[in-house]
């Protein structure tokens, strides 16, 4: 067998052990759902309003317009002081000030 064809059985090997595990690892994890108005500033998941690019850029506690995965099912358990409800949502929202 010749030096090129040795590196690519062996990276397709790697490609596809991969591949497994990171099916593996997912399969392993609760369904996971977004969740609003749960984040600490600066610890959100994602989409925090304009101004901020992404992951850990929200500006305020509990905003309104970031969100964070959490468990499928335990968001709207989730304490929220700037929801409407006062718990987390699956929908963005406008904060409401206590």
């Amino acid at each position: 067998m010749n030096l090129t064809r040795s590196a690519f059985i062996a990276g397709a090997v790697a490609t596809a052990l991969a591949g497994l595990t990171s099916q593996a690892s997912a399969a392993g994890r609760p369904p996971q759902e977004k969740c609003f108005g749960v984040s600490l500033a600066g610890y959100n998941d994602c989409a925090a309003g304009p101004g901020t690019s992404c992951a850990g850029t929200s500006k305020r506690d509990y905003q309104g317009n970031a969100w964070k995965l959490v468990p499928k099912g335990t968001c709207i358990t989730m304490k929220s002081p700037t929801s409407p409800t006062g718990r987390g949502q699956l929908v963005e929202f406008k904060e409401v000030r206590r």
